[in-house]
């Protein structure tokens, strides 16, 4: 269903941003094909990617593909989540299915990952921060991050293929600055990292979000089951006031501004409570790309952790 929805000759398509395809999505679409050993949807979403999105001087992807432009890429700017999960689904594809034509390709963007999207934390600049892209605001004294970028498992996993510990450093410190801020009662889309501690960003709303809501997924993923962001995301997520709604995105002082009962952001609070039965149903088909493709990646990260489904022995 989620492919006769969402993907049109390789193409992910997000049928609420205007038609348009991003790298996060062809990166979580492929993903998923190699999750479920679908190699000849593997291969063609690829191969849209490297036609369509893959043309920067480096290995990272434009993030935008509009169907509505004449030359359909208005920003080449990448975002590295999506280079991130494209590295990491290419990685699995060559390590784990044997479709080993992928694996140089996944060390090749892992390497420019490395080196163009990670920066020194200002408050200790021997740690390094995932940035969100390569061209994304960063100085001595104020970095720019999206916590819900840090998949560390998946950059764990790169850094040792590529041989790059500078991945792996990320990815410990990044699971760092998420306790970090959890201890603020918040986790917010994006914030500020200063010398002193964190700051709203210079360019976006301070808001708990669609961006955010994935960071339990992956933390839990990652095996940080018990991380206190974790907890913290669960208690965000049922802050709301609509029964059997949950809040996905909330100003920082926890008013609510939208909550929804879309099975996928269900799946993603029973997910991170490890010991809640999972409702992994389907849901109303013609809904959006998002909560869908968010049900499809609990799936995956189920079977991937030690946190079953209760109602399986």
């Amino acid at each position: 269903m989620w492919k006769d929805l969402y993907l049109q000759g390789g193409r992910v398509i997000d049928h609420d941003q205007g038609r348009i395809s991003h790298s996060e999505g062809q990166g979580y679409g492929l993903l998923l094909a190699q999750a479920h050993g679908d190699e000849v949807t593997f291969r063609s979403i690829e191969n849209w990617t490297k036609q369509h999105l893959a043309i920067r001087q480096d290995r990272l992807m434009a993030w935008k593909w509009e169907p509505s432009k004449e030359n359909n890429i208005t920003d080449w700017q990448n975002a590295t989540d999506g280079d991130l999960f494209r590295a990491w689904a290419l990685l699995r594809a060559a390590r784990d299915s044997g479709w080993h034509d992928f694996g140089e390709v996944a060390v090749s963007i892992a390497h420019d990952i490395a080196d163009l999207c990670l920066a020194p934390d200002p408050r200790a600049p021997g740690e390094l921060l995932l940035i969100p892209g390569a061209e994304a605001r960063r100085d001595d004294d104020r970095v720019l991050i999206n916590p819900s970028y840090f998949m560390s498992r998946a950059l764990r996993e790169l850094g040792v293929a590529a041989d790059e510990p500078r991945l792996i450093r990320a990815a410990d410190h990044g699971e760092t600055v998420l306790a970090e801020l959890a201890t603020t009662g918040f986790l917010p889309n994006w914030v500020d990292v200063t010398p002193t501690g964190f700051a709203e960003p210079m360019e976006h709303d301070t808001l708990w979000g669609y961006d955010a809501l994935r960071i339990p997924l992956y933390l839990v993923w990652s095996g940080q089951k018990n991380h206190p962001a974790v907890a913290l995301a669960q208690t965000l997520l049922g802050g709301g006031d609509i029964p059997d709604h949950l809040v996905v995105e909330a100003i920082s002082e926890g008013a609510p501004r939208a909550q929804s009962n879309h099975p996928g952001y269900r799946a993603i609070r029973d997910f991170a409570a490890c010991s809640s039965p999972l409702d992994l149903s389907s849901g109303d088909p013609q809904s959006d790309y998002y909560p869908d493709t968010l049900l499809l990646l609990v799936e995956v990260a189920m079977r991937e952790t030690d946190c079953p489904r209760q109602d399986q022995p």
